[in-house]
């Protein structure tokens, strides 16, 4: 049926989400569907196809080694006009999953030869989102004990211990063993644990303190990443040698180089290399690599076109070992791509997906033809899920004391009008939603600050009065809405 509106702000990092196995066998169908349509409204069919390939992780992961290694994931393609939920449903399915996720978009990729990103791109962005993932994971779990450690470093700066004693001049260094060393005066001790308790009750949250914090500027091979050099990268950086890292003074309030220390004490007890391991580990079992624009690239040769059409079957092929499973190089080892679940999507209008070269439309058995909106449908989605767009400008203005009350008729209202927009304009889905809204509401948004602590009802005639003289005008309608 439908979905909600993509918010700018959500992202595919999954790295709130819990590690993958934690709670999959409480991840029912049924449960991720539920869980689905908090977010995303309507579309039942691809919440379907997505939940039972998640279950099937979960199942797989049960079955004896012999045969686990031979159950490949069953692909998905959701075939839909953009701004009906393909998107966010791979997203949202992720996010639940703790799996690694990327979006790409295909009509970005090119075939070996040509300017752009290579195919392999994808799976190199799959690694680093899993290690960026377990990265974060591994900071929180050892939060606790990089605190102490930050605080040791912060009371050190507050309070230098005493110096050791030097030996007079001329003193003979003989074969004597040296002294022991004194143990800490107790009144030193008594004042460090003073400072310790002024601290973590925020009594000191005022004072500037100096620290010397590793600095590790970016090396010029980074610059290079991610303009389609890959490989060359990846060469390079295993030929130059790592430079010893550099440290840095700041000068900081004390709680925020508490933070800063923080952070840093808890990456050196990171365990890096086998972190790397576990993160390509969980990128190959439980990696989503989502594929945009799939029907960008949709072409077949022999049609007599020039340019970069020429391409087009080209990036498939690139794509099919990619899919099939292959062996992929990145900076934190080789990542196989047997076991990862790839999600194409495209709006297919002028290409369809029998134009793609058959070896790849075998590797997608899942097809799902998401459903256009309705106006009973932008009802939902204005005010059903967690994040919907009334709920958003609600909230937003409530910062500025300026109470929102948008009545039904005023949602019936917006819904109807995106309905009609996108029937004679540019069909964009729900997120023609984004621009009613910001237009509806552009005038209050702006004088919000000065009209102090107010309520201000949203009606359907107000809707009208704001959108009715751009609606007539045909030639303002296409470039406003």
């Amino acid at each position: 049926m439908s979905s909600a509106p993509h918010s700018p702000g959500q992202t595919g990092n999954a790295s709130t989400a819990p590690a993958p196995g934690k709670r999959m066998q409480d991840l029912t169908p049924r449960a991720i569907v539920e869980e689905l349509d908090r977010y995303i409204v309507g579309q039942k069919a691809a919440k379907r196809a997505v939940a039972v390939a998640l279950r099937n992780r979960w199942r797989r992961q049960q079955v004896p080694p012999p045969m686990r290694d031979e159950i490949a994931p069953k692909n998905i393609m959701l075939i839909g006009p953009t701004g009906v939920g393909k998107t966010e449903i791979a997203r949202r399915l992720a996010r639940l999953a703790g799996a690694p996720f990327v979006k790409v978009e295909a009509s970005k990729c090119t075939e070996v030869g040509y300017v752009g990103r290579d195919v392999d791109s994808m799976v190199r962005d799959l690694a680093e989102t899993a290690v960026s993932m377990l990265r974060d994971e591994e900071r929180e779990r050892l939060r606790p004990r990089a605190r102490e450690n930050a605080e040791e470093r912060l009371l050190d700066v507050l309070l230098p211990p005493t110096p050791r004693a030097r030996p007079p001049a001329g003193a003979a260094t003989s074969t004597m063993p040296p002294p022991p060393p004194s143990p800490e005066l107790p009144a030193d001790n008594a004042t460090r644990e003073s400072l310790r308790k002024l601290m973590r009750e925020g009594k000191l949250d005022d004072k500037m303190v100096e620290i010397d914090t590793s600095d590790s500027p970016a090396s010029f091979v980074d610059v290079f990443s991610g303009t389609g050099m890959e490989e060359m990268v990846l060469n390079l950086r295993d030929m130059m040698p790592q430079g010893a890292r550099k440290t840095k003074r700041r000068r900081l309030p004390l709680p925020e180089a508490l933070e800063v220390l923080t952070e840093e004490e808890a990456n050196k007890l990171i365990d890096v290399e086998r972190l790397q391991k576990d993160a390509i580990r969980r990128a190959e079992q439980s990696g989503i690599i989502f594929i945009d624009e799939i029907d960008k690239v949709a072409g077949r040769e022999g049609g007599g076109h020039g340019g970069p059409d020429v391409s087009r079957e080209g990036v498939q092929r690139d794509l099919l070992p990619i899919v099939e499973g292959s062996t992929v190089s990145t900076k934190y080892g080789p990542l196989k791509t047997d076991h990862v679940l790839f999600i194409a999507a495209g709006a297919f209008h002028v290409s369809k997906p029998k134009d793609m070269i058959p070896e790849l439309q075998g590797r997608f058995p899942i097809r799902v033809e998401l459903e256009s909106l309705t106006d009973d449908d932008f009802v939902r989605i204005l005010t059903e899920p967690e994040n919907a767009l009334t709920k958003q400008y609600v909230a937003l203005l409530a910062t500025e004391k300026v109470t929102l009350e948008i009545h039904d008729d005023a949602v019936a209202e917006i819904a109807r009008i995106a309905t009609s927009v996108n029937s004679r304009m540019e069909n964009i889905g729900a997120r023609r939603l984004h621009t009613i809204m910001e237009r509806v509401l552009d005038d209050l948004a702006f004088e919000a600050p000065s009209l102090g602590q107010t309520t201000i009802p949203i009606t359907a005639a107000y809707v009208r009065e704001r959108l009715d003289g751009i609606l007539k005008d045909e030639d303002l309608s296409q470039y406003i809405l």
